[in-house]
């Protein structure tokens, strides 16, 4: 007969049908290991990344590698490393291609490279010498996955208003240097240096009259500098792929302020519910990289709890303003 059912096809059906039954009774009964089994409540995305200047992490003398994996461990999206950090670990015999390799299985964006030239000095030998080191910085940028370097003015005292196309040219010569390496220098602006005020930086920038001028601001750096942060939205957000974040306090008076007062976002009186919102408004989707030099926190935490602060209170503000 067709409809006759063999007893191995009857016998496979009635175990799959206790399988499903057994099955579906866990389900259904054990309810504690379900939930156990509930993935975590993922974070809340946000439209920038939360990253670490590892001068935070100066005191520690830590070697290059381990800053890194310490700053995946807490948390980060991105790294801003010195390059004196990663010079000193490839003469101890590492290599960049190492780096390299563990920035990419951490997972971080290599938001920017701080290194020291005096590119902008008004004596040509020095700017020569300059040109040469910051060549040198950008080819191990480069062979770290990096495209950018910092370059604050240095070398000058003040600025001339008179000269400002002269430091323009010296900002594309280095911008063209940045052509032939991949490595795109960022003009920083320094609160208490001789190029402190925004407006002279965009000046730099946009008279250089290259595609890949930008800037390096700082949250600190600003204030530092008596800038108004009203008409930071001005500013082309889209261009700026990184910004130094962290918080300043009411006393000392601002003129007296120093790297070491700089404190954990939050923890002072920068109105980031104001300029946040500006910048992101205004196109920025880069890293917010906490820098801090701070010397009683040196003094009275270990690196992980350092990081820990940095990475929570920092969240925790951009996530507020941008509520």
């Amino acid at each position: 007969m067709t409809n006759k059912i063999s007893r191995r096809k009857a016998i496979g059906n009635s175990l799959k049908v206790s399988l499903a039954a057994m099955g579906g009774f866990a389900f259904t009964t054990n309810k504690k290991s379900a939930l156990a089994l509930k993935p975590a409540k993922p974070k809340k995305k946000l439209p920038v990344r939360i990253s670490l200047n590892t001068s935070t992490l100066m005191h520690y003398k830590l070697a290059v590698d381990v800053q890194i994996d310490m700053v995946a461990d807490a948390g980060f999206d991105g790294i801003e490393l010195w390059m004196r950090d990663i010079k000193a670990y490839i003469d101890k015999g590492g290599s960049a291609e190492h780096l390299k390799q563990k920035l990419q299985a951490r997972g971080l964006v290599l938001e920017n490279i701080i290194g020291f030239s005096k590119w902008c000095s008004d004596d040509p030998e020095e700017r020569k010498v300059a040109m040469n080191q910051l060549r040198e910085d950008m080819d191990i940028t480069a062979s770290i996955g990096g495209k950018y370097i910092a370059a604050p003015v240095q070398g000058l005292d003040k600025l001339d208003p008179n000269r400002f196309d002269e430091y323009a040219d010296r900002y594309n010569a280095i911008l063209e240097l940045g052509d032939e390496t991949g490595v795109t220098p960022i003009i920083e602006l320094w609160g208490a240096g001789a190029l402190s005020k925004v407006a002279d930086c965009a000046h730099i920038a946009i008279a250089s009259s290259h595609p890949n001028a930008t800037m390096l601001l700082d949250f600190y750096h600003v204030y530092r500098g008596g800038n108004d942060w009203d008409t930071v939205d001005c500013l082309n957000g889209k261009k700026l792929p990184v910004i130094h974040i962290n918080d300043y306090p009411a006393n000392p008076a601002r003129e007296k302020l120093n790297d070491s007062h700089r404190v954990f976002p939050g923890d002072g009186i920068c109105d980031f519910d104001m300029v946040i919102p500006k910048l992101v408004d205004a196109g920025f989707s880069g890293g917010f990289s906490v820098e801090l030099f701070n010397k009683t926190y040196w003094e009275t935490m270990d690196p992980k709890t350092i990081l820990k602060n940095s990475y929570e209170k920092t969240f925790k503000v951009v996530e507020k303003a941008l509520a």
